[in-house]
């Protein structure tokens, strides 16, 4: 089933469409506002004056990325009326009619705008949430045409949120570099030509909450991610494969940073790569705002350093291209396994129930 233009009448619903309920295994197990103190907030203020205070940010950071591959900000120096008139753009745009935001509709293969659920072809069960994306770097490949131009002002507003996160990631970037004994630059130039793309998440009010994800359990592709979310709460992390979760505690002007695949393996695995999902409820609609800093298309996935005596956790390297293939392919393949278990055990409970078996025959 294909899922909905947008979410608005389905909020409204008592009963949630099938086609977003998610296997027993993939529904959420805490609560969206059960808070969690266990992510480390960092205090950004001193990072660049050299000495004590620097070190000591430094370090609270890399532990961070060992232990979790998840931390939270503060004190970053993005202005707060900045983030005060991000966030007021995008929810005006989401609370435009159903027909504003369709006139940005990204489906069929188009590079940003709007979508509901994910842009990514053939996902079994459907997210709770809208989205609009756009591409701000390369500044020399963005798109105006697919950047939403309401409500009116967006763009400047948007460009300038986009330079600031952008020079906010790679400081964060030179902190990991640092650790891995590298020059400041190594991760950013591992990227070559830095791709920024920003995903504004709206997850409205659910009918049935428990039953499905607002965004599935996943690890980002790319090298570092920044996402302002508001107070509502949802975004959930484990470090153990998903045996626990934890719901991130928000706080009003911090950006939440997760690590990616590609900072993954290009500290062959000492870092973390986050693992999380987001969880819906039916009392609030929530929004986030996620600044992905990726590598440049053709750039080139591999350790940056491998210590005496140890392994590369990669093969051989891979453009970044690549590795985003055989992530989303790998991915889709598990779903379309799961899916076709479950299509069988179905047809299985129907045949045994023609042929009259027993019900504790049928389920053993």
């Amino acid at each position: 089933m294909e899922p909905p233009k947008t979410l608005n009448y389905l909020s409204q619903e008592k009963i949630l469409q099938s086609s977003f309920i998610r296997d027993e295994d993939q529904r959420p197990k805490v609560a969206y506002n059960n808070f969690s103190n266990d992510i480390p907030v960092i205090s950004l203020a001193g990072i660049d004056d050299e000495g004590g205070r620097r070190t000591e940010i430094c370090n609270n950071i890399v532990e961070a990325c060992e232990n979790w591959g998840i931390f939270q900000i503060v004190d970053h120096g993005v202005d707060r009326e900045l983030i005060s008139e991000m966030t007021r753009f995008a929810k005006g745009f989401f609370d435009l009619p159903p027909e504003e935001k369709l006139r940005f509709d990204m489906s069929g293969g188009k590079k940003g705008g709007f979508i509901v659920s994910s842009h990514l072809q053939g996902e079994a069960v459907k997210d709770w949430r809208e989205l609009v994306t756009y591409f701000s770097y390369p500044i020399r490949n963005r798109d105006y045409s697919r950047w939403p131009d309401k409500p009116e002002g967006w763009k400047e507003v948007t460009e300038q949120y986009s330079e600031k996160l952008m020079g906010l990631a790679c400081k964060l970037l030179e902190v990991l570099s640092e650790a891995m004994g590298l020059e400041k630059e190594a991760l950013t130039k591992a990227c070559v030509d830095m791709d920024q793309k920003v995903v504004i998440n709206f997850y409205p009010k659910c009918p049935q909450p428990d039953l499905t994800l607002g965004l599935k359990r996943h690890t980002d592709p790319g090298t570092i991610t920044l996402l302002l979310q508001d107070q509502v709460g949802g975004l959930q992390a484990t470090k153990d494969n998903g045996k626990t979760w934890i719901t991130v505690q928000p706080i009003e002007g911090a950006f939440v940073v997760n690590l990616g695949d590609h900072g993954h393996y290009l500290s062959n695995g000492r870092f973390k790569n986050a693992d999380h999902q987001a969880v819906v409820n039916s009392n609030y609609s929530r929004l986030s705002i996620a600044t992905f800093q990726n590598p440049a298309p053709d750039a080139t996935v591999y350790p940056l350093k491998i210590k005496e005596g140890e392994k590369s956790i990669m093969e051989a390297p891979i453009t970044f291209t690549e590795m985003y293939r055989r992530k989303m392919s790998k991915d889709l393949e598990i779903a379309r396994m799961k899916k076709l278990a479950k299509e069988k055990e179905l047809r299985d409970l129907e045949k045994a129930k023609l042929e009259g078996k027993p019900l504790n025959e049928i389920l053993a």
